[in-house]
């Protein structure tokens, strides 16, 4: 964010914590979608940082090419996403999610596909006041329940 009319022009701002099993190691499968999502300007990386939370609790920052991602994507494209929106208070409050042993990625974004909506609501002085998101698991078992009492 350099100046007052990159700002101006920002779309929403969103976050995701998402957690790598103690038994599995990441396979850098996403990340190649994750890039295309960058490349036709859906969404801007602002931060990404991986964290592993120990067996005792305790967090330890782990480095982009040190999670040991397999394939054939080059995972520094995303190891200076780095705005300084993302800090350390963040990434423990971000652990708090993960289980011991497990690792996780915590990744800062912007919605560009929302930019120039937002931006003329804006213009127009609306505010979000509230947003919020259904988790997956949650939508499959409403659907579910739904369905047997059908």
């Amino acid at each position: 964010m350099s100046n007052e009319q990159d700002i101006e022009e920002l779309g929403p701002i969103d976050y995701l914590v998402v957690e790598f099993p103690p038994d599995r190691q990441p396979d850098g499968s996403a990340l190649p979608l994750l890039r295309d999502l960058v490349e036709r300007d859906i969404i801007r990386v602002l931060d990404l940082g991986f964290v592993r939370k120990e067996a005792d609790g305790s967090l330890v920052g782990v480095a982009i090419d040190a999670m040991g991602l397999d394939g054939e994507f080059d995972v520094t494209l995303f190891a200076q996403a780095s705005s300084g929106l993302l800090d350390r208070g963040d990434i423990d409050a971000a652990g708090e999610a993960l289980r011991p042993g497990a690792s996780g990625a915590v990744i800062v974004y912007e919605n560009r596909w929302a930019a120039p909506f937002a931006v003329a609501l804006r213009r127009g002085g609306a505010q979000l006041v509230a947003s919020g998101r259904i988790p997956t698991q949650a939508l499959l078992g409403a659907l579910d329940a739904l369905e047997a009492t059908v």
